[in-house]
């Protein structure tokens, strides 16, 4: 199959162009505010804990998420993945290369950052307001599918982190004009690939997000704090490390021992600890009010 002639610009106001991927993350921002108020309002699916935050709390939280996202994403991004740009700020020819770091625009977010980030933001977050880290941690981990999909829509849309190649019926070239236009050459080449970023939105994206649903709406296991965020963390962890068998490791990456990918390796802890938190909330009684 042929990529379609997408292109990353949805529109540009004068100089200022609208990106699918600007609105993929505006999108899992807002749909996400909007389902975790729903399930904040909903005190039957916490009790007998009330909910960890109230709607002003709620408002102000995800002012942090948000920045938590943008600079452990692209923080993150340039930690694992390309620790050159740090060196740039201080080694650059010229003043972009400089700032390259800053230049989201230009690309680059990793999702294992943009969690740390978020995770920073939610402990200072409960710290400051003396609220439940787990609970509200249990508040925040079922709207992440919904920007995970979103997002990996966006990549597909981008014609990025594409697939190894294959010959399955399915297979992508994902060369078109635009990328020719943009990129000057096809960065994925002529070969057939696995549309890797479609089935990230539908395992870490829709499947995952209809497993904690479930595990919310009918195992009402938001009683047991801790459960729903393991939950994530090893549904997460798990769906990612199986994709990245039919993801193309990230350029420039060496080949790490026994056939892992960066992406495996930083979704191991997430696994562990979300398994931790799992075993945790299952074998204590659900807290008291």
């Amino acid at each position: 199959m042929i990529f379609p002639e997408f292109d990353p610009v949805l529109i540009s106001i004068g100089p200022l162009p609208i990106r699918w991927y600007a609105l993929a993350y505006v999108a899992g921002i807002v749909l996400g505010w909007w389902y975790a108020a729903r399930l904040a309002r909903n005190e039957a699916l916490w009790a007998p804990r009330k909910p960890p935050v109230t709607t002003p709390q709620l408002d102000d939280l995800v002012l942090w998420i948000t920045l938590g996202i943008i600079l452990g994403g692209r923080f993150g991004y340039a930690l694992f993945y390309q620790p050159a740009m740090f060196a740039q700020l201080f080694t650059g020819d010229t003043l972009g290369e400089r700032l390259e770091l800053f230049q989201l625009w230009g690309g680059g977010m990793s999702f294992h950052g943009g969690f740390l980030g978020v995770t920073a933001a939610l402990v200072w977050f409960a710290w400051q307001r003396k609220l439940n880290l787990l609970a509200l941690a249990d508040l925040v981990a079922p709207v992440v599918p919904i920007g995970l999909f979103f997002g990996r829509l966006a990549n597909f849309i981008n014609g990025e982190l594409w697939g190894r190649e294959t010959t399955v019926p399915w297979a992508i070239r994902f060369c078109n004009q635009k990328i020719i236009e943009l990129y000057g050459v096809c960065p994925a080449g002529d070969a057939p690939r696995h549309p890797s970023q479609l089935y990230e939105a539908g395992l870490e994206g829709l499947a995952l997000f209809g497993v904690l649903s479930f595990a919310i709406w009918r195992l009402r296991l938001l009683s047991k704090p801790g459960y729903i965020a393991g939950l994530f963390l090893v549904g997460y962890g798990l769906s990612r490390a199986l994709l990245e068998n039919v993801r193309e490791p990230d350029f420039g990456m060496p080949n790490f021992p026994l056939g892992l990918t960066m992406g495996m390796m930083l979704s191991i802890p997430m696994i562990l600890v979300g398994g931790y938190l799992i075993w945790r909330a299952w074998n204590r009684p659900p807290a008291a009010a």
